[in-house]
């Protein structure tokens, strides 16, 4: 029953999904329980020009899009505070931007550039002992954040109260904000710019349908998000199906039968 995870390219894919699947349930919470789910998809599609943009500059890909994509995920920031805009509508800003410039960085990019549509999908089971170090030192910092949780938590329910409280609730905002920037990027190369989007949001909102407490909606998307992750990974072996999609639907099933539990516990 194990012996998919005794092959080396397997064992790497299982350490990648479980850190990706603890980041983005992790930071998921906050974009559920803000109503901030479209932030994720917009990141992820943002991050399309830093990839061209490192493509056309002949420069690791990933490396100029974790500032690209930071730049953006503060420039929403700035733009939401300034304008009497919602916060959706300033995403879908940067989010066209960023795909146009995108778009044209690969037009004036010489030669071959299907490489920039690898990292739409992903390829978990690609991940090198490179990709495992800079994943594993991401998650090392989100842990580094646990002390700020309550904080987090307590402008996420009242920014009003918050702000009254002087709790620097911009200084948060912007945080997340990088911090889902940063998650972004480095799933990209294993889950891809369509998949991660969902990464972020299906498990937390999975939890948010049978938590009764913020603490035990983080823990319960957690819990999901490292365990179809396994589940995927394992599924994706023995019936021949790319990993990612394979994780993704097997999250929904999650969502749909947490959805089913929730009514009947209702009735």
């Amino acid at each position: 029953m194990l012996e998919p995870f005794s092959i080396p390219f397997m064992q790497h894919a299982l350490i990648a999904g479980v850190l990706v699947g603890f980041l983005a349930s992790y930071f998921g919470v906050f974009i559920v329980q803000r109503r901030m789910a479209f932030l994720g998809s917009g990141l992820a599609h943002s991050a399309f020009g830093g990839v061209a943009l490192g493509l056309l500059l002949g420069l690791p890909p990933l490396a100029v899009a974790l500032p690209f994509t930071i730049l953006v995920a503060v420039g929403i920031i700035w733009v939401k505070e300034r304008a009497p805009l919602a916060e959706d509508t300033t995403i879908g800003v940067f989010f066209s931007v960023s795909m146009a410039l995108g778009v044209v960085f690969l037009a004036l990019k010489q030669g071959y550039a299907g490489d920039a549509f690898a990292y739409l999908f992903g390829s978990i089971l690609a991940v090198t002992h490179v990709d495992l170090w800079i994943v594993g030192c991401i998650a090392a910092a989100a842990l580094a954040t646990v002390p700020w949780w309550s904080a987090l938590a307590y402008a996420t329910f009242d920014r009003t109260l918050a702000r009254t409280d002087r709790l620097p609730v911009s200084v948060h905002d912007t945080a997340l904000n990088i911090a889902m920037g940063v998650v972004v990027v480095v799933s990209m190369k294993l889950v891809g710019m369509v998949l991660i989007a969902a990464f972020l949001v299906l498990p937390a909102a999975t939890a948010r349908l049978v938590a009764r407490t913020f603490r035990g909606m983080t823990l319960a998307s957690i819990a999901i998000g490292i365990s179809t992750a396994i589940v995927g990974l394992y599924v994706s072996y023995f019936a021949n199906l790319p990993s990612g999609p394979s994780i993704i639907l097997l999250q929904s099933l999650f969502f749909f039968g947490a959805l089913a539990f929730s009514q009947l516990r209702k009735a």
